[in-house]
């Protein structure tokens, strides 16, 4: 069997139940707030499924992740094992509860092209290689909840790369919000449209190559056209489910204006 689980119930979930961002921040929440020696042995793909109530496919794919970030360790035949990374677990809890998207994106496009920008002056070489592979590998994949966690991904070694543990903890209690069903679902529909999921790969890479010529001005407005653009598709998707009312979309110079979906 694997580690010690505590004393929460256990329940049998479906192979395809929950999501993986779910999934990935339930093991950091895990792994940060139980006292685990290093080169532990962690519970099994099953014991964490039926202690995070999501499914195993989900737990998989949230362990590849941890995998990639370097902290834990898979190994053939023996399971999965703790190696502490203390920065990549990220920061305590923050509540980020009862928001709506459009402050989600109103905060990542003050946030986020200053982390690229930082990024830029500060990016290891083995950051960007990580980024470059990420950025490849979303454009390969076709499963929507893969695409987010690994998206996430990428976006977060951006935010770690940029070396301010601060902006690195605002960044953590945004993100989170990738669990909420009704956000995902939005996200979904919008990636749906047209060549968004060329356009995403694009832009990703462009990020990175602004990092990696260490260039901040150019990375940050990479980072902040990426944004706008899903900003805008994410009302788009928003308006025509008239969840936000009659959005009157406009653009001035480089900036998006959203006049009225505001109000409450």
């Amino acid at each position: 069997m694997g580690g010690v689980l505590g004393n929460s119930s256990v329940v049998e979930f479906d192979e395809g139940d929950g999501n993986s961002d779910a999934a990935l921040d339930r093991l950091r929440q895990y792994l940060r707030t139980n006292d685990i020696p290093p080169d532990s042995k962690l519970p099994t793909e099953r014991q964490f499924a039926a202690l995070f109530g999501v499914g195993r496919r989900a737990v998989r794919r949230a362990l590849e992740a941890l995998e990639a970030e370097g902290v834990v360790s898979r190994r053939q035949g023996a399971g999965t094992f703790f190696g502490r990374q203390a920065a990549s677990l990220g920061p305590q809890r923050v509540d980020a509860s009862g928001t709506d998207f459009i402050e989600i994106m109103e905060v990542r496009l003050r946030l986020e092209p200053q982390l690229a920008q930082l990024a830029a002056m500060r990016a290891r070489t083995e950051h960007v290689a990580r980024m470059r592979a990420l950025a490849v590998k979303i454009g390969q994949l076709t499963d929507f909840d893969e695409r987010e966690l690994w998206d996430g991904l990428l976006h977060r070694l951006i935010a770690q790369a940029a070396g301010n543990r601060l902006f690195l903890s605002l960044f953590d209690a945004v993100n989170r919000v990738r669990q909420d069903d009704a956000w995902r679902a939005i996200r979904e529909r919008a990636r749906s449209v047209g060549r968004t999921a060329d356009a995403v790969t694009h832009q990703h890479l462009e990020i990175v190559e602004c990092i990696a010529r260490r260039d901040p001005v150019s990375a940050g407005e990479a980072m902040r056209r990426h944004l706008l653009m899903i900003q805008e598709l994410l009302i788009r998707q928003t308006s025509l489910d008239d969840a936000i009312g009659p959005a009157i979309i406009a653009t001035e110079g480089p900036e998006l204006k959203i006049n009225g979906a505001l109000e409450r």
